[in-house]
């Protein structure tokens, strides 16, 4: 089965959808022994679904997306600006930064739930460090993503390059990623126990990882250089 997503063929094949279906029920089954075996609350549903979300989303990048070859040059480049932006979305996001108050001293574990949690925590007197499961894997998704398009703008030359910054699908989620998270640390760790504002950064990073993966208009600026 084959449909078109931004000017795109995206191809499913009945493996991918038994696959997809095998995935979702160990996840739920895991799920559930989770809560059976650690303390650990369901304080809201949907807070849990968001964290199978972002996990579910960033595996299917991982596993399904292949980036443009390029050159050894291009790739280096790309490489490059891949692990900035990572250490951008780690910084902003709340993966790691300064210590708060709330910041557990020392190594921890935080039983948040699925998704979000089993999280590895680190509190010193410099940096804090919360390992979420869905924010690790899922900023490691973009910062994959942010390869290949960097990988395909540098194959387009100047134009294409400048397209990252100028082409509204390109530009816009980058910038609404890194503005959408603004806790620290410890501070991320207390606003995932609550679960708050994780509903319009689920969306963000959904919609980012559409336009990075797809990126409509980008085709256009391609086809201009040549």
């Amino acid at each position: 089965m084959a449909v078109r997503l931004a000017g795109r063929r995206v191809d499913v094949s009945r493996a991918d959808l038994l696959t997809a279906t095998l995935v979702v029920n160990l996840e739920l089954a895991l799920a559930v022994a989770y809560f059976a075996v650690t303390n650990a609350r369901l304080t809201s549903p949907l807070f849990t679904l968001y964290g199978l979300v972002w996990v579910n989303a960033a595996l299917l990048v991982l596993a399904r997306y292949s980036p443009p070859g390029g050159t050894a040059s291009e790739r280096r480049r790309a490489g490059v600006v891949a692990v900035g932006y990572l250490a951008l979305l780690a910084t902003f996001g709340g993966v790691v930064g300064p210590p708060t108050p709330t910041t557990p001293t020392g190594l921890g574990v935080a039983l948040l739930p699925p998704g979000w949690g089993p999280a590895l925590t680190y509190g010193g007197t410099v940096v804090a460090a919360v390992l979420m499961p869905a924010k690790v894997l899922g900023y490691a998704a973009l910062a994959y993503l942010l390869y290949g398009t960097v990988v395909e703008a540098s194959g387009a030359g100047v134009a294409g390059l400048l397209g990252i910054f100028s082409c509204v699908s390109c530009a816009l989620p980058i910038l609404a990623t890194v503005v959408a998270s603004t806790l620290g640390g410890g501070g991320a760790l207390l606003a995932a126990a609550a679960g708050v504002g994780y509903g319009p950064s689920t969306l963000v990073f959904l919609v980012t990882v559409a336009l990075l993966w797809w990126r409509p208009g980008f085709d256009a600026i391609a086809a201009w250089r040549s």
